[in-house]
């Protein structure tokens, strides 16, 4: 079966998905705590990350570090109404950047958004680290929805 990656155009697909959702996430009021200025390599970082998720080349791990995404959301202290205006923010950009349109891609990729938010969350409150989430690893997902690595929370 063709992966995730290949499925949305690879490279190419998930950067443009990536600069649709940033542009989103950096206009928008609720989440401008989280996004105060652009950074010159978020979206590429962002690609690098779904891409590596979803199948793709293991960029993200190999230049940065899954330590990276954790100390970037370390003390941001993202709020339930945060987490889920980005993940629907993630689903507007997905349907506005030209994402294959077939339900069983959409519900992975929703799936996908809805677990790292959930991770992310956690971790913006984490006071040390055993209070971050267990997850030390980009997640490896498939087209059912399920992470290949999957630590319990």
């Amino acid at each position: 079966m063709t992966s995730l990656y290949a499925h949305a155009g690879g490279d190419e697909g998930l950067h443009r998905l990536e600069e649709v959702f940033y542009a989103k996430v950096l206009a928008d009021p609720l989440l401008k705590a989280l996004f105060p200025e652009p950074k010159p390599h978020h979206v590429q970082n962002l690609t690098w990350f779904t891409a590596e998720s979803f199948g793709g080349p293991d960029r993200f791990t190999r230049e940065l570090g899954f330590e990276h995404i954790i100390n970037v959301h370390r003390h941001l202290r993202i709020t339930e109404e945060q987490r889920q205006r980005f993940v629907d923010l993630y689903m507007q950009a997905v349907e506005e950047s030209d994402m294959p349109v077939d339900p069983a891609f959409r519900q992975a990729v929703h799936d996908h958004v809805e677990f790292g938010s959930h991770v992310a969350m956690q971790n913006s409150h984490a006071a040390t680290d055993a209070d971050l989430h267990p997850l030390r690893e980009v997640p490896r997902w498939n087209w059912a929805g399920d992470k290949q690595q999957d630590p319990a929370p």
